[in-house]
């Protein structure tokens, strides 16, 4: 017993330490954000935090495990962000859909959000300068690319300033009691894709009407008796409903990407992703020497995308993932091999790789 409680007495010295050390870092949070501030830099630095969990997990000794150490790092990220500097992030659809959540996700409870009903506004929102930073999906696991993202970059200046990968899963809510009692289910168009083989299985005669966001859904199903709506458990406990059937989505995995929009390019730090836009010349073979390049280079390119251009019949864009900073040599090499090759190139943004790929 007397060796318990000295262990213990060792832990709350420990414990005060650590929370003269947090007001200590928020002290020198706070002398940043101010400098920032005077001389117009943007708030967030996601590149800058990828660093300093790079150089933390690099000095670990244990036992705490890298994951432990990524995990206690973000939430301190987190209390910090916008403590002494409020940060404006526009999101697309109102509060409590994954959009929120993947916002609130990356940016912590201390930042500003402001909901928009369209992908277009939250661009808006962000040009003009009314929000720091805008989060936007761009792809989903299952379901694929969400296409008005990646139109909404060909005309717009605004820079990738990271990824957030969000767990999704889906849940029926209701102000029933039963789902007995449900003849109708409001839902977004992609949830519904996600679950259809659930909702053919165990509401095959009911009506589903599409809604403009899971909050809409569960905003009209709680208007109307013997309805219900296929969104998020925060949604449920946000608006009061009852859960009557939990992770009703097809596929386990099922995983939304999306982008936090800014006006500036991210640093360097070990592991990161490049995304462009390219229009390639009109002959034969063109696109096979496009991707030529990145074999060439050892360069692992992670996805690639086509768009009509919207400008004549059969011109495509194409949307292009791949490993490595714009400012890396080999980078730079290929980017300057794909402009000799292409009509139109813009570099959306180099940020860090997210902790799950």
């Amino acid at each position: 017993m007397d060796e318990l409680k000295k262990t213990r007495q060792d832990i709350d010295d420990i414990d005060n330490k650590i929370l003269e050390l947090l007001n200590k870092r928020a002290a020198s949070v706070k002398r940043i954000a101010d400098v920032k501030k005077d001389k117009n830099l943007p708030p967030f630095d996601p590149s800058r935090e990828k660093r300093i969990l790079n150089e933390l997990s690099r000095k670990n000794k244990g036992p705490m495990k890298t994951k432990d150490i990524e995990f206690v790092m973000d939430a301190v990220f987190k209390v910090f962000r916008g403590m002494f500097r409020p940060i404006k992030i526009a999101y697309f659809g109102p509060e409590g859909t994954f959009t929120h959540q993947a916002a609130v996700k990356q940016f912590g409870q201390n930042g500003e959000y402001i909901p928009c009903r369209t992908i277009d506004n939250v661009f808006t929102e962000v040009e003009k300068g009314r929000s720091d930073y805008g989060v936007v999906p761009v792809e989903n696991s299952i379901e694929g690319s969400v296409t008005h993202t990646l139109d909404m970059f060909v005309d717009s200046n605004l820079r990738i300033s990271a990824e957030i990968l969000l767990d999704v899963h889906h849940f029926l809510l209701s102000r029933e009691k039963s789902i007995d009692n449900v003849k109708k289910v409001f839902s977004h168009s992609q949830p519904v894709s996600q679950c259809w083989n659930w909702l053919s299985s165990n509401l095959p005669h009911v009506d589903i009407t599409e809604a403009d966001s899971t909050t809409d859904a569960v905003q009209k199903a709680r208007r109307e008796k013997h309805s219900a709506a296929i969104a998020s458990e925060t949604a449920a406990s946000l608006y009061m409903m009852n859960v009557l059937a939990s992770n009703i989505e097809d596929f386990s995995g099922n995983i939304t990407r999306f982008l936090v929009i800014g006006k500036e390019f991210s640093g360097k730090t070990r592991r990161d992703q490049t995304s462009v836009i390219i229009s390639i010349k009109d002959r034969i073979g063109a696109l096979q020497d496009i991707l030529g390049y990145f074999t060439e280079s050892g360069i692992n390119l992670t996805r690639i995308e086509s768009r009509p251009s919207k400008k004549k019949a059969w011109d495509y864009l194409f949307f292009l993932d791949f490993i490595g900073h714009k400012d890396d040599n080999k980078i730079r090499k290929v980017l300057s091999d794909l402009e000799k090759e292409s009509v139109f190139l813009k570099v959306l943004g180099s940020y860090p790789v997210s902790g799950r790929k």
